[in-house]
């Protein structure tokens, strides 16, 4: 069984409810801007977990299509505002929707997907209590998602955030789609509250394993791969992993350059390949990859509970994708 070809068959299901969903509207300029990052392309990671999460416990996978419209929309929402924010000017090899369509537009193109999300949700089920248990989950995951961006900004003003600051910032942020998406689709799939449970755990460690292996290659790759601009994280400044394991083991000469180039927004880019030789030389960056590894074993470990079934070994083989893929 490949995983590409699992993962692609899954996508294609999803996108052609997407693009019925996703039609035009008016001011036709605003819902361009909207559709220009969902319909850009994307792995639709979220959206496939909580549909093999279903499959997991034998649910109807029709079932859950509105949720993974939700989960999609809510995480480009999400990228919307975050590059607005972090001044990127490429996403998915695309120029970013504030670039395109101009700040004040992606603002609100980025406010409709959110609302847009939850007009999808109307149709996340015929049960009532089903249906307020996913509705309030989504709602707790985007509260948790702001609480994890406003973190990740005030970190940029720091110069030293501990390793479990870091870990806590990126479960909200980041980990808590994940779980959203893999408790979500058992759920609506019928599942046990001890699979729930499982699911849930297995998307927080492949949360935590997915970012933080996006630390890694934003130190590892290169633009064309990874399709976003390169050497930003070091700018602005930003805590990841990568960047707390080195400003908190550094020594003398070396947390010295580190204090001067991490967080200059106006770092030449042969100061921003210092730093990236400083991540290298205090093992930062492989101890990034390793930390990345730790938590997709245990994403693994956490399916235990769940009977053998195809969509369970295509989420195992996911947990082992989230920290072998180039982008």
């Amino acid at each position: 069984m490949d995983l590409k070809t699992e993962l692609i068959k899954r996508r294609d299901i999803f996108n052609k409810e997407l693009k019925n969903y996703l039609k035009d509207g008016q001011p036709r300029f605003l819902y361009d801007a909207a559709k220009h990052l969902p319909m850009g392309g994307g792995k639709r990671l979220r959206p496939c977990i909580s549909m093999l999460s279903c499959e997991a416990v034998s649910g109807d996978v029709k079932k859950v299509m509105p949720l993974a419209i939700a989960l999609e929309l809510v995480h480009n929402f999400t990228l919307v505002h975050d590059d607005i924010m972090d001044k990127s000017h490429l996403r998915r090899n695309l120029p970013t929707v504030h670039v395109k369509f101009g700040e004040p537009t992606a603002i609100i193109a980025g406010d409709l997907l959110f609302a847009k999300a939850f007009e999808a949700m109307n149709n996340a089920s015929s049960d009532f209590s089903v249906f307020k248990e996913i509705n309030r989950g989504l709602v707790k995951c985007v509260e948790e998602i702001c609480e994890g961006q406003q973190l990740d900004m005030e970190f940029e003003k720091r110069k030293n955030v501990t390793e479990k600051e870091y870990l806590d910032m990126i479960l909200r942020k980041t980990a808590v789609l994940f779980m959203f998406a893999t408790a979500g689709g058992g759920i609506v799939g019928g599942g046990t509250r001890e699979e729930v449970k499982a699911l849930r755990e297995y998307g927080r460690y492949l949360g935590l394993a997915f970012q933080i292996w996006d630390d890694y290659l934003d130190m590892s790759s290169n633009e064309a791969i990874l399709g976003k601009d390169i050497g930003n994280d070091i700018r602005n400044g930003k805590k990841t992993l990568i960047a707390v394991h080195s400003l908190n083991n550094a020594v003398g000469d070396d947390k010295k350059v580190l204090s001067e180039i991490f967080g200059n927004k106006n770092a030449s880019e042969q100061e921003v390949k210092k730093v990236f030789n400083l991540f290298r030389q205090t093992k930062s960056v492989e101890y990034a990859k390793n930390t990345a590894l730790r938590y997709s074993t245990e994403a693994k470990k956490a399916l235990g509970v769940l009977d053998d079934s195809d969509a369970k070994q295509i989420l195992i083989d996911l947990a082992d994708y989230s920290i072998k893929r180039e982008k």
